[in-house]
């Protein structure tokens, strides 16, 4: 029987699992640069969530 189909079957699950985790940390980072009680915790907060989500740019 061949391996192809459980490998794309595991590599499926593992892509969605860390997409979801990546969306799991950014929603918190993005929380706590809302909602952190100082202005030094929500500016690194910030900080960590441009660091996250910074665009590549091409070329």
């Amino acid at each position: 029987m061949s391996v192809l189909p459980e490998l794309l079957q595991n590599t499926a699950t593992l892509t969605a699992v860390a997409g979801l985790s990546y969306g799991g940390v950014l929603a918190v980072v993005a929380l706590t640069s809302v909602l952190a009680r100082t202005p030094e915790r929500r500016r690194d907060a910030r900080s960590t969530l441009t660091i996250l989500i910074k665009r590549r740019r091409s070329g």
